[in-house]
């Protein structure tokens, strides 16, 4: 099983502005012992597959897909949306991925209503993903939706529904999922049919308590270590990495840090975690 990392556990969740160039982004991915990488922020990576391709291949790494972040309660997006599929199907498919994750922006929504949609604004959204996943699937790409932390999709109720109502694939975040005390072991086996990329994260018990009991925000939590290594939270990692060999997963299983305020260098937690799955693999 091929184990993918993402630019978002460098902390680079935006295209320009950070503190670390791709290329060294990596170099320290291929250091810590990972062979395959998602996009990250369209623009971050090269996107140019000509000069992409074979940065990637001189460290011996692959793209396994992306995961695009968009507003998807703002209606008046929708344009800007299908034109960033139509660039990003194009770089991903020319690079050998077959994966495209979308994922509702978390930030669109105010802090004094984190994740709150009215119904016409859900309709819509449902309406903008069938759109978006027949685009992705006319270029061949396998489509997928990523439920998260305080947005419109993130609790099993509105994943179910999302699921009932389109036929997007899953991509299952198990740090995510399990934020509101909620199994994700348990419904990666009962929607295994629908899962066709996973997110690996774990989750720090004290401050998820903290979040359900509404001590803390979404948007707090993260600096406080909701998101902790992979061998030291709430999920069974192993039990989530057997159920994926047992059932012969074959999409993209991707680790996922979230840094905490005081994290150790992203390079040191990327090598933790490569550890903590390598009896694993």
């Amino acid at each position: 099983m091929l184990i993918s990392n993402a630019p978002c556990s460098w902390g680079i969740t935006r295209a320009e502005g950070n503190s670390m160039g791709w290329e060294q982004y990596l170099d320290e991915l291929a250091a810590a012992g990972f062979r395959g990488t998602e996009l990250g922020p369209l623009g971050y990576l090269p996107t140019d597959p000509h000069v992409l391709g074979p940065e990637l291949a001189k460290r011996n790494l692959v793209l396994v897909g992306a995961t695009h972040v968009h507003t998807f309660g703002d209606p008046d997006t929708d344009a800007r949306l299908f034109a960033e599929i139509d660039t990003l199907t194009s770089l991903i498919s020319a690079l050998g991925a077959r994966h495209l994750v979308l994922m509702d922006e978390s930030e669109w929504y105010p802090p004094d209503a984190e994740g709150v949609l009215a119904e016409d604004g859900w309709q819509h959204m449902v309406k903008t993903l069938d759109e978006a996943q027949r685009r992705i699937a006319a270029q061949g790409l396998t489509a997928s939706f990523h439920p998260h932390l305080g947005t419109a999709v993130e609790r099993e109720a509105q994943i179910d529904r999302l699921l009932a109502e389109t036929e997007i694939g899953l991509c299952l975040d198990t740090g995510h999922h399990s934020a509101w005390g909620q199994d994700a072991l348990a419904y990666l086996e009962s929607r295994f049919d629908r899962l066709v990329y996973v997110h690996l994260k774990n989750v720090d018990p004290a401050v998820r308590d903290r979040l359900i009991g509404q001590e803390i925000s979404v948007a707090a939590s993260y600096g406080l270590g909701l998101m902790s290594p992979l061998d030291d939270g709430a999920v069974d990692i192993a039990a989530v990495m057997d159920a994926l060999a047992r059932r012969g997963f074959s999409g993209p299983v991707v680790v996922e840090q979230d840094l905490a305020d005081d994290s150790p260098p992203p390079l040191v937690m990327a090598r933790r975690n490569m550890a903590a799955l390598g009896s694993l693999v």
